[in-house]
């Protein structure tokens, strides 16, 4: 399963989708769904109100491994089931979606222009928990600020640190150091951040694998060089902020880049539509993500 997974991820034609709002992110994109905070009460509920969310999109016809490769998911999401199967098991068995875990646990302060990744005592039982679920990867969050040397340096090494943890256990890392799009050094700190992120790679051994999840970047094609990286399974992107327009037409620029949307890709969807309704704005977005996604 893992080889079919690997082979789906390197070849195949689509996107990701980002599916793995956690508890600080869940109020922000259930009001985006059209439920207000007024209209639940506690974490208890208002997780069971995201996984409907999250059912709704997976299991619309419109979202299958036709146009969309992978799925993240959180953790809570992982435990959960859908329509009686483990949430990761019914993504690749019945829509043939390959499905990664976030394993962060969120960002510390800034610091150095930087906000590294809170610690993550659990990561061993969560990498054997998801294997136990077929998931293929993972993925963790650190963000950039500033073209800060130093800081971009910890950034990346604290990603690979964990990486290597993370294939060690038989999983493959979606890194994700993200460069904040308002950054008023935005272009300065990629430079910074490709260049630790070639670093990296170059040290890992022939069976270490990872992905890599990117801000789009401020200069068309900046990061070929990641994508023709024997190391680099895939290059995917965040619409960080941007809408779906923009991000799709910054996406369709970068060659061999595909998109990893999660706020972009629910852009449009309410709890108060029809299934006819939802079913055809989730398509039209999707079919959107992935023409972008084929440049």
């Amino acid at each position: 399963m893992y080889e079919q997974m690997l082979t789906r991820m390197r070849d195949g034609r689509g996107f990701i989708a980002a599916l793995d709002q956690s508890g600080g992110s869940t109020p922000k994109a259930l009001r985006l769904y059209g439920v207000e905070e007024t209209e639940y009460s506690g974490d208890e509920q208002m997780f069971d109100l995201i996984h409907g969310m999250r059912s709704r999109i997976i299991t619309s016809p419109a979202f299958s491994g036709d146009r969309v490769l992978g799925a993240i998911l959180f953790e809570m999401t992982m435990d959960r089931e859908i329509e009686g199967k483990g949430s990761a098991e019914y993504l690749w068995q019945d829509k043939q979606v390959v499905p990664f875990l976030k394993v962060d646990k969120g960002l510390e302060a800034e610091a150095d222009g930087v906000q590294l990744m809170k610690p993550i005592p659990d990561l061993d039982h969560q990498l054997m928990k998801a294997s136990g679920h077929g998931v293929f990867g993972t993925k963790m969050r650190s963000v950039i600020k500033l073209a800060d040397v130093g800081g971009v340096a910890s950034i990346v090494g604290q990603q690979f640190e964990v990486g290597r943890q993370i294939i060690a256990a038989g999983l493959v890392p979606i890194i994700e150091p993200e460069v904040d799009i308002h950054s008023p050094e935005k272009a300065a700190a990629e430079v910074l951040l490709r260049d630790a992120l070639v670093r990296h790679l170059d040290s890992l051994g022939e069976d270490e694998l990872v992905m890599l999840k990117l801000t789009l970047p401020s200069e068309d094609d900046f990061y070929a060089s990641l994508v023709a990286h024997p190391r680099v399974v895939r290059v995917v992107a965040l619409s960080g902020g941007y809408s779906r327009d923009e991000a799709n037409a910054i996406l369709a620029r970068n060659h061999g880049v595909i998109a990893s949307f999660s706020r972009a890709l629910s852009e449009g969807l309410s709890a108060r539509q029809s299934e006819q309704e939802f079913d055809a704005t989730l398509d039209a977005s999707i079919q959107s993500i992935y023409d972008a996604s084929l440049a």
